[in-house]
């Protein structure tokens, strides 16, 4: 009942789908561009579409009341930014735990224009041996475009620049630039 809703409700908005993400697939989502609070509002709504349990990473701020169950319930992990932790063996330990667990995460790690993405995602699908997909939320098209999984293959400044590439083609709630991947060894 909830998935019929859901597609109705992104149907009625305007939103579609082009492509798919596979139900027995464990993956890391990353999606974007990251530019609107609406993000994640359509995002929840794709999900219940999708009807898959996909997680998330989010501030710690999310999770404190009055809201913070809501956040848990719908499949959140508080992330503190302030404190200096382990997240991404904490990240591939979920994964082997689950071989069907699915996380999204936002690679640019907040809202605002960023010279450099976060590299914590690939780092996870690295080392927990799973795919990356793609997503984009394209508000000038109201498309919620699912690219093909890339596996990562530890040459992190090709496959980071594939996939950015891949958002270069989406245009956010509010268009920003994505930058080129530059490594920290640089």
């Amino acid at each position: 009942m909830f998935q019929r809703f859901c597609s109705w409700l992104l149907a009625k908005l305007g939103w579609q789908f082009k492509g798919q993400i596979h139900a027995e697939q464990s993956c890391i989502i990353i999606v974007g561009p990251h530019t609107s609070n609406w993000d994640f509002i359509i995002g929840v709504i794709a999900r219940g579409a999708l009807n898959m349990p996909i997680h998330f990473l989010g501030k710690h701020q999310l999770f404190i009341p009055p809201w913070g169950w809501f956040f848990k319930a719908m499949g959140g992990s508080p992330v503190d930014r302030r404190k200096s932790n382990n997240l991404v063996d904490a990240a591939v330990r979920l994964f082997q735990q689950n071989p069907h667990y699915k996380l999204a995460l936002a690679p640019e790690g907040t809202r605002s224009p960023v010279k450099r993405w976060k590299s914590g995602f690939y780092h996870i699908a690295l080392k927990a041996k799973v795919d990356i997909v793609p997503v984009g939320l394209d508000f000038k098209h109201k498309t919620i475009v699912i690219a093909p999984a890339l596996t990562p293959s530890g040459e992190i400044e090709s496959d980071m620049n594939q996939l950015m590439d891949f958002f270069r083609g989406i245009t956010g709630k509010h268009p920003k630039v994505i930058p080129q991947y530059v490594s920290h060894t640089k």
